[in-house]
């Protein structure tokens, strides 16, 4: 099924392709190209993670929570265009590690493949805290529970210790969301954190 929308896509024009595959722009060439997918089996890997559901947390975290490059990475731009590291994965030992220098143009390219398209998000949330009908969902679980919606101005009473207790654990509280935020560590910008993967119970989003 993706195949047969790519070759639809590819019919409409809405496809484009440079460099060493801008052959591919011909129909009978992207045919040839997609031949060999079409008799290949593809299977989704289902088995459990080796190193624990941590492991893939941070796995993802990684591609979900970081741009297309990061500064560390980027060595000079000047009138040559930008110079910045990667890694050869075809190569082992340090050998790995290399430098390229892009245009700029070019460079802005292909950072701009890594920006999602307007209305798409790297990390989509669904059921009653989904961003489209938080508001309305929320209002109505308020309303079935009988208990009191929270004032906008974050204010709470201390009419008693638990009172205290939320407040005090909501002296930070998540920009986003307004909900509770643990801080494990700041680190000015260009910086790489320590802490490499994100503890259990903590709510990355």
């Amino acid at each position: 099924m993706f195949l047969e929308k790519l070759n639809v896509a590819h019919t409409a024009g809405k496809l484009n392709f440079y460099g060493t595959h801008k052959h591919l722009t011909d129909n009978k060439a992207f045919a040839a190209f997609l031949a060999p997918l079409r008799k290949k089996k593809w299977y989704v890997n289902t088995k459990r993670p080796f190193a624990g559901p941590g492991a893939v947390l941070a796995y993802l975290s990684r591609y979900t929570h970081r741009v297309a490059i990061s500064i560390s990475r980027l060595i000079k731009v000047d009138e040559n265009g930008v110079t910045f590291r990667f890694k050869d994965y075809r190569i082992k030992g340090r050998a790995r590690y290399k430098t390229m220098t892009l245009g700029c143009n070019e460079f802005i390219r292909r950072f701009l493949i890594h920006v999602l398209p307007k209305g798409q998000h790297r990390i989509r949330h669904y059921g009653l805290f989904a961003n489209g009908n938080r508001a309305e969902n929320l209002k109505k679980m308020h309303e079935l529970l009988a208990v009191p919606e929270p004032h906008d101005d974050g204010k709470t009473d201390n009419t008693g210790s638990d009172d205290a207790a939320t407040q005090d654990e909501l002296a930070c509280p998540c920009p986003r969301c307004g909900g509770r935020m643990i801080i494990i560590e700041t680190f000015e910008a260009g910086c790489q954190p320590r802490h490499a993967t994100i503890p259990e119970g903590i709510d990355s989003s």
